[in-house]
């Protein structure tokens, strides 16, 4: 019998016998619990659980059936082999990535959370302090100890009161090591001068407009694919206020030096990646450091993979991957060379043309 594997989110009356109830009749329908955890919530109690159940059950059936049981605001996903892992194992391997590596904070909440995605945003006043801010049950602010905060989202469940505070005490645990995740982020070229990546906001559209005019025609083509020498305001505040993105500015004193881009893309699991580098901080590392960054925003996005698309004769961004420690594949299509750059951090690089049989491993 085919089967799917779902996660299953219902609140349900903190009484005895409800999740007994329920679970046989989850049974009776040839349903198997793998996973169970509760979550206490006012006047009740909110149910997290991983089935496995027949393809002839959709999920609106399940739904059906956890509402025929009493179950209240029923949420239903696709589920994964991570959701299977214990709860406290989640926390401690959230806590334990975060700690090794702060820059990693992001994925970390994301993994703990089952969130969708947990993306930078520009803090304002309303974000003043740190600590954890709900603006509505499916999304909620982590402002960070170190400046900077995340926007945390998930549309398939509400978050409950306690998975908030679970997010609050992996905050307490990096600032009492001291590895709280500065935002923006300070990093050194290969040649020792400072840079500070952070996100970019509206107000640099004076800066990003002066990047462009100091950058050459080459760089400008590479990055544009067309004879750009101003940019339009319009695109000036689509640059900076991408509406399925984030863009990412290395600033250097008051300059901005450098700008990186990912875009959503249709397919879920992928973001398009683009960055341009002033021709006088090219091949100083400041490419390394944006993918670098770029490639963890893209984790707490929960994207897989990041796609560029470079001419057939630049290999810039392959180069830089290869340093950043991004795996890299390339196709050529359309006349372009399309890189597709995975998140993970393994290191190797396959060429292949679009005309050719992938290699075989």
């Amino acid at each position: 019998m085919a089967t799917s594997t779902w996660r299953l989110r219902v609140r349900l009356a903190d009484s005895p016998g409800v999740l007994a109830r329920l679970t046989v009749q989850l049974a009776a329908q040839d349903c198997n619990v793998l996973a169970l955890s509760v979550l206490p919530v006012p006047g009740g109690v909110v149910d997290d659980l991983v089935v496995t159940a027949p393809d002839r059950l959709r999920p609106a059936d399940l739904a059906q059936l956890l509402q025929a049981e009493g179950g209240r605001q029923v949420s239903i996903a696709a589920a994964s082999m991570h959701d299977l892992v214990d709860e406290r194992a989640s926390a401690l391997r959230a806590a334990g990535r975060a700690l090794a590596e702060p820059t990693e904070l992001a994925a970390s909440l994301r993994s703990l959370l089952g969130a969708d995605s947990v993306a930078p945003v520009t803090a304002g006043p309303e974000l003043a302090g740190w600590g954890v801010s709900a603006l509505d049950g499916h999304q909620f602010v982590v402002s960070l100890p170190g400046g900077g905060a995340f926007l945390v989202r998930r549309a398939w469940a509400p978050f409950t009161d306690t998975e908030l505070a679970r997010a609050f005490a992996l905050l307490e645990v990096l600032d009492a090591a001291g590895r709280s995740a500065p935002e923006p982020r300070a990093v050194l070229t290969s040649d020792g001068a400072g840079l500070v990546l952070r996100i970019g906001r509206p107000s640099d559209a004076d800066e990003v407009a002066a990047l462009h005019k100091r950058c050459s025609m080459r760089a400008l083509f590479a990055r544009y694919h067309a004879g750009v020498r101003t940019v339009p305001r319009r695109w000036l505040h689509r640059l900076l206020s991408p509406p399925r993105g984030t863009t990412v500015l290395a600033v250097a004193g008051r300059d901005v030096v450098a700008i990186g881009q990912l875009i959503g893309m249709t397919d879920p699991r992928r973001a398009e990646v683009s960055l341009l580098v002033e021709d006088g901080w090219q091949r100083r590392g400041v490419g390394t450091a944006m993918l670098s960054h770029l490639a963890s925003v893209a984790r707490g996005g929960g994207y897989e993979e990041l796609v560029g698309w470079c001419l057939p004769a630049e290999d810039a961004l392959t180069r830089t991957a290869a340093r950043a420690g991004l795996s890299t594949r390339q196709t050529v299509e359309d006349g372009l060379l399309r890189v597709a750059v995975a998140v993970g951090k393994t290191g190797s690089v396959d060429r292949v043309s679009a005309s050719t049989e992938p290699p075989k491993r």
